[in-house]
This record gives structure tokens, C-alpha cells and sequence, in this order.
């Protein structure tokens, strides 16, 4: 129901209720039927079933296929450490997961605890969670509102709704009814559960309670919102299916193919023991072929980024949020907070001769009438700064004092010269507020409040150090200039006194005769830094959208003026947006740069309407409002200053509150792709040089090249440290001059497909002579030698894996410390296998000697310089080009 196009009888009507409110019975009926006030959720998965549903992985199931074949051949160690790697990741995963459902429990939190009735007409304090529709409602500064409800009295009631609207700044509230259809910021005879009483009184009806409330259906919307994947998340998900079908498939054909041999070359004689080799080849394939510490290396580099990422002031909630920032092209931002700095600031006045660039620096310089501008503006005025720094009060009026102290002209010396006498407090009827103070002996009435009001009250104006008379020329002139300020989206002010005689208590019949004096335009600012930052955005492919629940003439306003939004872009408002079809939308949304006065489901709404097109969007927020489109969003940026809801339903959380960072941010998120990336290109070339090994071998008739342990000691000990030093690796030169990447493209699209394949053979190709040379003298030397010039080739290939376009002697052999750390401690850890006593667990006759090493040794090295040259060859050829 509408009940804020309501009368205050036609909603008591509506809900059943009166005045003096329900009878103890009436609402223990309710609440009987509709239920407690409070919030509700769906039950959470439990961990168990989140643990196993990470064995459903295609590559996952064939590990352990090929671990459960090594447990029925006797091989224990090879089988436990592949299931060891499997139980981590999926231990990962849930801790992962349990952290991202702590929304609901925070919004929970936010419900205010106790709530004060009329029952039967007498008052009485209740549980919030028995409140039901039709309950009188009481309030007071400083009560959280405990359910939805239509005000039926209102002294000077201000209400702060930020966690629903954004805006930071308290709403006025009245009784009067609203003809048009509105947004909630602009509902002002509603109040709205967990917005908290800043000022004034109030009664209300109970409208709406538990999920029927706006924030209960935000708890809906954020219970509903689809938890995004990553780019990297969806392409290695979809990968990992093709490669585990296709490994299991191999594995297969390798094994049917070497019993057949066996079968029409040796008969049925040994067949068991041929068997059993065919099995161990099929197995070697598997395990050579998947990455069994992908998962892993991944999740580290990314926490990797995670560290760079929180030096930027942004802290990582998710992992995969740090590689999902890389390839946003979609930033929704807030205004208030996020683009501005969030505090009110005078930036321009009036006085009836002109106006300056700024006041006079040197109190003294200030001709009379700035003198008596400032005065007022610090006199009728109820905010303070307390002794830590603090701001009390109202944000306009804390603006007027902290732009008095930017003057040099410190607040509290005007107000302990001219001390308070008497006061009319502001009411949002009158749009006014006068104090009387004493100057020069004589008692004067000080008036700030609304031009529009104030114009009307005032019958003479303060210039050139006299009073005047109030001519039509001089009114246009205050008009036209607070027409000039408000197209400008300020917030304006105007400000008039008169002298007063002794006596008796005022009364708003003195708010009129009044000396107009001028006017103040205040705003919040942009940032500074937020101008750079949209070009650096603009430069890296990126679109940055405002979305606030300001008006839509300020918010353009700032779009326009920091480079967000061009004069001809559209500006639309929640309700425009709801009048709007989703084809509508589809056909106007590369136009829409700011949206204005929006509800949590038109910002849902704008989200989906970009991942529709293609585009990996990120979300920022701070309120309650905001969680729903936070989770919803592929990134989900919440203010380190927001409420606790938007913190949960986000993925990353500005320390900041600084769109400056979220670019920054951006910036380490595609470093940290592209040296996910490197770590993968690094890992499948390894792989694939091992499995073009074996293959050859298969064909030719060849052993086996490495055993299982092998190549379970290469993926897993020796390949992790140097893939996770190529995570450490600095941004590439070209990082934020690229566009974003398509969300569609392959994990291996950009050239790293080519790349694997170019590292992969030739890596291949040195094994295979390695291993032609060994059979020379023996199988069992033909292994040894395959196996150490594949470790070697694999561990040296992390110099040129560092950069796609860089070739060693360029991005500097000893620049990253890290890297070269992990290919000595590789070599250490391969020199282990060649101890007495170990050798023949990995398969290393005692015949093996420097000779032999030299020559594995040899043949890998060729195979990286070999790369590097390819790279040098590529690149020069594609600048040629």
C-alpha cells in the first residue's frame, strides 16, 4: 500500500487502528496471524554438503580415479599426497563460502530491541519483535524506528536514512499527504525501520512489519541476489570439465591401446603383469596431465594481491574479488562519500554590490556586509566542533562554522562576543531559524533559512554599509542569483536580521520587516583526486556510472563537472527508471550516466542491465539500500564507513570510502590476472611437455618416461614455488592502457594458448632426446634422464615465463628476488633425489652421473633460451605489423 499518498485517517482506516491505538487482544490476534517483527532467512547450506559438492569437479573425479587405482597397485604415498591436495582445496573453498553469508545476520542486528506504544490509549514500552500492524507508535531523539508506519504527528521530526537512501543529511518529516508517486528519500510523512531519530518528536502507525517493511525487503533482495563467479572462476570451471573429460579419455585410449599391443604382440602370456603396466601408463598420463595444485597457486597469488591491494586501502573480503576488479568494465559508484568528500562546504556567496572569488583571508579586510553575512551564519547556528574535532550538529550549519575558521575568523570568538539571548528554533514549516543577540548595545533578531522564504519576509536590504529599501531591481537581483547557485546544484541560504526592542518572548509574527544581507551557495565537493581518476578509468576502457539517492539536478551537476558524464548524457530518476521497460532500458543505458533518487531495486535493476550486455560490473555502496546490488554486482565495493550490511554483501571494502582507490585497485587486479595468468601458462606448458613425452614414448614403443611419483613430485613440490613467485611478478608496461577483456574469451585466449603450446613442445622435444640418449645405455638411464631434464626445463622456463612481452635480458634477470629464490630452492629440492638412498624411490640408477646431468641439463637450458628467442621474434614481428 501506498499509505504516504494516504491521509492520516485514510491510513488509520486502512489498518484497522485508531489513535488511541490497539487493545492488548487486538494485537496479540495480529500477531498471532502475521507473525513476530523481525527478519527471517533461508536455512544456510550445511558445511558438510558445501565440502563435498567440491568433488563433483570433472579433474577432481579423475584424480581420484587415478588415486584409487595407486591404492590397489600398493602405491600409498602417491595416492595419499594426491588426496591430501583434493581435501585442502575443498577446505578452502568452504571457508570461502561460510564467509559471504553474514548479511542477513547484520541486517538482523540493525532492528531496534525495545519500542514505545499506545495501547488502549496508554502508553507502555513492548518488545519491537510484538509490534503489528495498526500499533501507535512513540519517538524521540536518538530512538531507532522499529517497523514501517505513516506519521500522524511531527514536532520538528528529522529522521536519518542513510542506510536506506545514501544521503547522509537527516529528512524533514510532516503529516501532509503526497499526491505524486515518490522514491522513499523523498516520503517524508513515512518513517522506515532501523532509520534513526536525530531530532525532534514523532508519532506513527504501524504500517508494515518484518519482511513487509523496506528493509525486510531488502533482506528479500539480498537473500535472492545471485552471488556472481569471477571471469577466472567460470573460464578454469569450464576448462577443468573439457580437460578432466579429455584426460579420462586419453587415459582410456592410452590403456586399451597398450593392452591391445600386449594382447596381439605377446598373446595372453603375462597378461596380469602387462596389464598393471598399461594401468600405471594410463595413470602416469592423468597425473601428468592436471595440475594438481592449480587451485591452490591461484587462491595464493590472489592473496598475493590481496596484500598490494589493502596498501591501495582496499581490503579483500573474497579472493577472487582481486582478479574480478581486473577485468571490470562496469564501476557503479555512489556520490556522497565516494566522489565527494562527504562534508558540506561553502563555495560561493552574495551580497547585494557583487560578489569576490572568496573572503578576504584577513578578518580585517571584510567590508561590513561580509562581516554581518558571517556573523549570522555563525550566531544563528546550533552546531558545534568539540574539543577532539568532533562535528555536532546539522551538516549545513557545521559548513557555515568550518567555513568561519577557513576565514580566520575562529566561531567560538564571534559567539562568545555576541552571546545567545533568545531563540525561534528551526521548524521545517516556517524553513526558519532566528536568534536574538546584542550589537552595540542593541538588540538584534538574526534570520537564516530558505531563500524563497526568507525574500518574502524582508522588506529593506544591507548594502554599502547602510540600510536600504528592498526595490524589485535588488529582489531579482537575490533571485536571479539564487537561481544562478541552485542550477549550479548549491545548496543555498539566505540571511537577514533587524534590530528589536526590549521585549516581551518572541513569536514567528518577528520573523518579518526583516534587513536582507546575502546569501551562501554550499555543496559537497568532489574529491580532487576523483577527477584523475575517471580519466585513468576512461583511458583503461572503463564506464563509471553514478548512482545516488540524491536529486537529480545536484548529482548531474557533479557527474558533468568531474568528467563522469557529458552535457548530452541522460540523467534518470528511480521513478523515470520504473517506467521503463527492460527494452527501453536495453536501448538507453549506454546513454544513462547518472541516476538519481533510486531504490535497492532500480539498482539491482541498472547492475543486471549491464551484465546483460556482457560487461563485469562493480557496485559501490555504504547503506542497507546498497547490499542487495553489492551482492548482485560481479564486485561488490562497500565503504569502510558503511553499515555492516554492505560490508557483508560486498567483496571488498574501501578503508578510504575513496573512488580513487577502487582504480587503484583495479590497477593490482589486472597485474594479479596477468600473473595468474603467467602461473597457469607456466604450469600447462610444464604439463604439456610431459604428457608429449609419454606420448612419444607410447608410440614408439619406448618405457614409460617417469613414474607417477615423478611427476607428482614435480607438480606438486617443485612447479609451486615458481608459479607462486610469478605472482610477485610488477605490473606490465601496457597494464591500464588495455581495454578490459571479454568476459567470453577463453583462459586461454590473448596469445597464451600459443604460447603454452610453443613452451610445451619444445620442453617436450628436449625430453624426448633426453630420453633417446639414455636408452643408449639403459631403460632405466632413459628415465633418469627424462625426468631430469624435464624438471630442469620446467623450472628454468620461470625466467621467461615473467613477462608475455619482455624477453629475460629486458624485464632484468635479477629483478624480482623472489622468483630467483624458488628456481634455487627447485634445484636444491631436485639435487635430493639424487642422494643415496632416495634415488631409487624416484627411479635414479647409481649409474647416473655429471656426465649425464650435463647433457639433461643441456637440452633444457637450450629449450628456455629457444622460448625466449620465439617471444623476442613474435613480439618484434607484431610491432612490425
Amino acid at each position: 500500500m501506498e499509505h504516504y499518498r494516504h491521509s492520516v485517517d485514510k491510513t488509520l482506516q486502512v489498518v484497522q487502528s485508531s489513535v488511541s491505538g490497539l487493545t492488548d487482544e487486538e494485537a496479540s490476534a495480529r500477531l498471532q496471524t502475521n507473525g513476530y517483527n523481525e527478519l527471517k532467512g533461508k536455512s544456510k547450506t550445511p558445511i558438510w554438503k558445501l565440502f563435498l559438492e567440491n568433488f563433483k569437479d570433472p579433474m577432481v573425479i579423475v584424480l581420484l580415479i587415478a588415486a584409487g587405482v595407486q591404492v590397489v597397485l600398493g602405491h600409498l604415498i602417491e595416492s595419499l599426497i594426491i588426496f591430501l591436495v583434493i581435501v585442502l582445496n575443498a577446505i578452502i573453498s568452504v571457508v570461502q563460502t561460510k564467509k559471504a553469508e553474514g548479511s542477513l545476520d547484520a541486517l538482523r542486528q540493525m532492528s531496534a530491541p525495545q519500542a514505545k506504544v499506545i495501547r488502549k490509549g496508554e502508553k507502555k514500552t513492548i518488545p519491537a519483535r510484538d509490534l503489528v500492524v495498526g500499533d501507535i507508535v512513540l519517538l524521540d531523539a536518538g530512538d531507532y524506528v522499529p517497523a514501517d508506519g505513516r506519521i500522524i504527528e511531527a514536532g520538528s521530526l528529522k529522521v536519518n536514512e542513510g542506510m536506506l537512501t545514501g544521503e547522509s543529511e537527516p529528512a524533514e518529516k510532516n503529516v501532509e499527504q503526497l499526491q505524486e508517486e515518490a522514491p522513499i528519500g523523498d516520503r517524508l510523512n513515512m518513517v522506515f525501520s532501523g532509520s534513526l531519530v536525530v531530532y525532534g518528536r514523532g508519532v506513527f502507525v504501524v504500517t508494515g512489519t518484518a519482511l513487509d517493511t523496506e528493509i525486510g525487503k531488502i533482506a528479500q533482495l539480498i537473500e535472492n541476489a545471485e552471488a556472481k563467479e569471477t571471469p577466472l572462476q567460470r573460464k578454469l570451471e569450464a576448462f577443468s570439465k573439457k580437460l578432466g573429460f579429455f584426460i579420462l579419455g586419453l587415459s582410456i585410449l592410452i590403456f586399451a591401446v597398450e593392452v591391445g599391443r600386449v594382447w596381439l604382440v605377446q598373446g595372453t602370456e603375462n597378461i596380469g603383469t602387462s596389464v598393471i603396466n598399461a594401468v600405471m601408463f594410463a595413470v602416469a598420463v592423468a597425473v601428468a596431465a592436471i595440475p594438481e595444485a592449480l587451485s591452490s597457486i591461484v587462491t595464493i597469488v590472489l592473496s598475493l594481491g590481496t596484500n598490494k591491494m589493502a596498501k591501495q586501502h582496499a581490503i579483500i573480503r573474497r579472493l577472487p574479488a582481486v582478479e574480478a576488479l581486473g577485468s571490470t568494465s562496469i564501476i557503479c559508484t555512489d556520490k556522497t562519500g565516494t566522489l565527494t568528500q562527504n562534508k558540506m562546504t561553502v563555495v560561493d556567496y552574495y551580497i547585494p554590490h557583487g560578489t569576490k572569488d572568496e573572503f578576504p583571508t584577513n578578518p580585517e579586510e571584510l567590508s561590513k556586509e561580509e562581516q554581518r553575512l558571517l556573523h549570522i551564519a555563525v550566531l544563528c547556528n546550533d552546531s558545534n566542533i568539540n574539543q577532539e574535532g568532533k562535528e555536532i550538529g546539522d551538516p549545513t550549519e557545521v559548513a557555515l562554522i568550518a567555513f568561519s575558521n577557513r576565514m580566520n575568523k575562529d566561531y567560538r570568538e564571534i559567539r562568545d562576543q555576541f552571546p545567545r539571548e533568545a531563540e525561534l528554533p528551526f521548524d521545517s514549516d516556517r524553513k526558519l531559524m532566528s536568534t536574538v543577540h546584542t550589537f552595540e548595545g542593541v538588540p538584534a533578531l538574526l534570520t537564516k533559512g530558505g531563500p524563497d522564504v526568507l525574500f518574502n519576509r524582508c522588506t529593506r536590504v544591507f548594502m554599502h554599509g547602510e540600510v536600504k529599501p528592498l526595490t524589485d531591481e535588488i529582489r531579482k537581483q537575490f533571485e536571479e542569483q539564487n537561481e544562478a547557485f541552485s542550477k549550479r546544484a548549491f545548496r543555498v541560504l539566505a540571511y537577514a536580521y533587524k534590530p528589536i526592542q526590549d521585549q516581551d518572548p518572541l513569536t514567528h509574527e518577528d520573523e518579518n520587516d526583516l534587513i536582507l544581507v546575502g546569501l551562501t551557495a554550499m555543496i559537497d565537493p568532489p574529491r580532487e583526486a576523483v577527477y584523475g581518476s575517471i580519466a585513468d578509468a576512461k583511458k583503461a576502457g572503463i564506464r563509471t556510472i553514478m548512482i545516488t539517492g540524491d536529486h537529480k539536478t545536484t548529482a548531474q551537476a557533479i557527474g558533468v563537472d568531474i568528467g563522469l558524464a557529458k552535457p548530452e548524457d541522460i540523467a534518470v530518476t528511480g521513478s523515470e527508471l520504473d517506467q521503463m521497460s527492460d527494452v527501453e532500458l536495453d536501448e538507453k543505458l549506454e546513454k544513462i550516466s547518472v541516476y538519481a533518487r533510486v531504490s535497492p531495486e532500480n539498482k539491482i535493476r541498472i547492475v543486471t542491465a549491464w551484465q546483460k550486455k556482457g560487461k563485469v560490473t562493480a557496485m559501490t555502496g555504504d547503506g542497507v539500500n546498497d547490499a542487495p546490488a553489492l551482492k548482485q554486482a560481479d564486485i561488490g565495493v562497500a565503504m569502510g564507513s558503511g553499515t555492516d550490511v554492505a560490508k557483508d554483501a560486498s567483496a571488498m571494502i574501501l578503508t578510504d570510502d575513496n573512488f580513487v582507490s577502487i582504480v587503484q585497485a583495479v590497477h593490482v587486479g589486472r597485474m594479479v590476472f596477468d600473473n595468474i595468468k603467467k602461473s597457469i601458462a607456466y604450469l600447462f606448458a610444464g604439463n604439456l611437455g610431459a604428457i608429449t613425452a609419454i606420448l612419444v614414448a607410447l608410440v614408439l614403443g619406448w618405457v614409460n618416461p617417469f613414474t607417477a611419483l615423478q611427476l607428482l613430485f614435480i607438480n606438486l613440490v617443485n612447479d609451486s614455488l615458481p608459479a607462486i613467485a610469478l605472482g610477485t611478478e610488477k605490473a606490465e608496461p601496457d597494464v591500464m592502457a588495455r581495454k578490459p577483456r571479454d568476459i567470453n574469451e577463453g583462459i586461454f585466449a590473448g596469445g597464451m594458448l600459443q604460447t603454452v603450446l610453443i613452451r610445451g613442445l619444445l620442453i617436450g622435444v628436449a625430453v624426448i632426446v633426453s630420453q633417446y640418449i639414455g636408452l643408449g645405455i639403459s631403460p632405466e638411464m632413459s628415465v633418469a634422464m627424462a625426468f631430469t631434464t624435464l624438471i630442469l626445463a620446467r623450472t628454468l622456463q620461470t625466467f621467461t615465463a615473467r613477462s608475455n612481452t619482455q624477453t629475460i635480458v629486458q624485464v632484468g634477470f635479477a629483478s624480482n628476488k623472489l622468483v630467483l629464490g624458488s628456481i634455487l630452492i627447485c634445484l636444491c629440492l631436485y639435487s635430493a633425489t639424487l642422494l643415496p638412498g632416495i634415488r631409487s624411490i624416484f627411479a635414479i640408477p647409481d649409474a647416473f652421473g655429471w656426465d649425464d646431468f650435463l647433457i639433461a641439463g643441456g637440452l633444457a637450458l637450450g629449450a628456455v633460451i629457444l622460448m625466449d628467442v620465439v617471444k623476442w621474434v613474435r613480439n618484434h614481428t607484431y610491432k612490425q605489423g
